[in-house]
């Protein structure tokens, strides 16, 4: 059980965005400089003139100081104090570059192929270079994580490049995989995919319009008084831009990269053919079931209609919670392909651990109520713990939830085994953990008694933090090391697979437990877990009683 979790558990912009507007959106002489009937780009100080479909109908809108009238000691004096006390914002990484989507399977297959031959170059080199050193024989060795030929460094940045090209599913694989410790992956893989997540390229504006014009409608710009052409976040199925609405909110414009949703089952089966030869996975880890339950996930994110109504659910759900907040979704920028919200600040989970002890404590103690909330209380969860999800404001003390692109329901039937699964691994109960998991239909009962052994223990380890009396210390811990030793016998005997659930649910609740392990949490899980307990029960027995009348 909890096979998912022991894998996640291991584990100013680069380039000033250029705003399209529109040419009567200008909020007053001087403080827009709007050039009318061209499309413009600017390099340094020089500007260059661009071709592109809407050259001609639209214009950029550079910032540009008021003419004849210099900024005062007061001036300057204001403007420091409101750049320190905004609200920081994701920004776009230095690495990400304009690139073009590549669109059709044969374009996308291409570039796998080219990976694939440069791996395989790459691969020889290496040996080449290891032989001419005397290195070679030495360090080969296959039952070491890392040792792999094919991931040198040539060979780490050809990965980098082609997922941040192809960008979608493929990419969303590696991006999952960053979220995981050394222990499980390779150190040298999981630093390739750690830059992946990082990195992502964006496609070029035309690009990104043409998808503005197919969902929006070719009169789109009416919706909007501005739209930056660069985006601030550029992720796997999209990007997200920042514009403007005409009541002066900001927003948050997520566009779908082209054919990424069409793309889904061939991009990933080509991933896991490539990293196979790379001796870099666990055998089993990627299950025929895994696959199946990750194939639905993406197609769920590729659908931004139901992104928004898990959104606008959650924004309700959440409505009187003091510490969560969700932006409100902008219905009239809402399609399949492009979604809009209000405009959030703050710094993502792996940038907090600068902050002091107790707003950590803070932070983390939240993550977990988050995340017992949503599987017992609402039974509807955000299943993606992505770092840059979870977005931490330092002056309002709250965190900004976003990307709900994964969210997922869960039925009493499974919640009401779960629950007693863990409350029996908070107990000690080692008897009822082995029955309860039975239940869940995690095991048939024929298992060997080394797997049932191993099945049991892996649940009593990643319950130790709720059977911990007083603060429980998340960096302290083992869990990963432990988990490890596990996994060969997990694998090898397992006679069925785990719940559909459980692949995201334990995706989730192992970037909640890694996020609390990043930030050296102190926190006390045994009273939070035992009040969700009662408080489940309490309202299943409330819910049953009009049943039974």
């Amino acid at each position: 059980m909890w096979l998912e979790v022991a894998g996640l558990l291991r584990g100013t912009c680069g380039q000033l965005g250029h705003t399209v507007g529109l040419p009567y959106g200008a909020q007053g002489p001087g403080l827009h400089w709007w050039v009318r009937g061209w499309g413009w780009r600017s390099k340094g100080k020089r500007l260059r003139e661009t071709s592109g479909p809407c050259v001609g109908t639209w214009a950029q809108k550079f910032h540009q100081d008021r003419p004849g009238r210099g900024l005062g000691e007061e001036d300057i004096r204001k403007a420091r104090k409101a750049r320190l006390s905004k609200t920081p914002r994701p920004q776009l990484s230095d690495r990400s570059r304009e690139r073009k989507v590549p669109v059709s399977r044969i374009s996308r297959l291409a570039n796998f192929g080219g990976l694939a031959v440069g791996l395989g170059l790459g691969a020889l080199a290496e040996v080449a270079k290891k032989s001419l050193l005397g290195e070679y024989l030495q360090s080969e060795d296959g039952s070491r994580p890392g040792s792999s030929r094919f991931l040198s460094e040539a060979n780490a940045e050809r990965i980098v490049q082609t997922l941040c090209t192809v960008r979608g599913a493929a990419l969303k694989v590696g991006q999952m995989l960053s979220i995981q410790d050394n222990s499980f992956i390779s150190p040298q893989l999981q630093h390739i995919f750690e830059r992946v997540r990082q990195s992502a390229d964006f496609m070029p504006r035309w690009q990104m319009l043409r998808v503005l014009e197919e969902e929006l409608g070719r009169d789109w710009q009416a919706k909007v008084v501005s739209l930056e052409e660069v985006p601030f976040a550029a992720a796997s199925i999209g990007q997200v831009h920042q514009g403007m609405l005409r009541d002066g909110t900001e927003v948050a414009v997520k566009i779908q990269y082209p054919g990424i949703a069409q793309s889904i089952q061939s991009d990933i089966q080509n991933l896991l053919s490539l990293l196979k030869m790379s001796v870099a996975l666990p055998e089993g880890l990627f299950a025929e079931q895994s696959l199946q339950a990750l194939q639905q996930e993406l197609a769920w994110e590729c659908d931004y209609r139901r992104e928004a109504a898990c959104a606008q659910n959650f924004r309700q759900l959440l409505e009187d919670d003091p510490f969560f907040r969700v932006p409100a979704v902008i219905k009239d920028l809402c399609t399949t392909r492009v979604l809009g919200m209000e405009l959030a600040g703050g710094v993502s989970l792996d940038q907090c651990q600068g902050l002091s002890q107790d707003i950590r404590n803070q932070i983390c103690f939240q993550l977990l109520r988050l995340c017992l909330r949503e599987l017992f209380e609402f039974r509807f969860m955000q299943t993606d713990p992505n770092w840059a999800n979870f977005l931490y404001d330092a002056a309002s003390h709250q965190v900004t939830l976003l990307d709900f692109g994964a969210s997922r329901e869960f039925g009493t039937e499974f919640t009401d085994h779960y629950i007693e699964v863990v409350m029996a691994a908070a107990n000690g109960d080692r008897d009822r953990v082995l029955q309860k998991s039975r239940d869940l239909k995690f095991l048939t009962g024929f298992e060997t008694k080394a797997f049932s052994d191993a099945h049991v223990e892996a649940v009593m380890i990643l319950g130790e933090p709720f059977a911990t009396k007083g603060p429980y210390d998340f960096g302290a811990g083992d869990t990963a090391r432990r988990m490890q030793g596990l996994i060969p016998v997990l694998l090898q005997h397992r006679l069925r697979p785990p719940p559909e659930e459980t692949y995201a649910l334990h995706r989730k609740l192992a970037g909640a437990f890694l996020a609390c392990a990043r930030l050296r949490a102190h926190i006390e899980c045994q009273d939070l877990f035992q009040d969700t307990y009662h408080r489940y029960w309490a309202s299943r027995q409330a819910q049953s009683q009009p049943e039974a009348s």
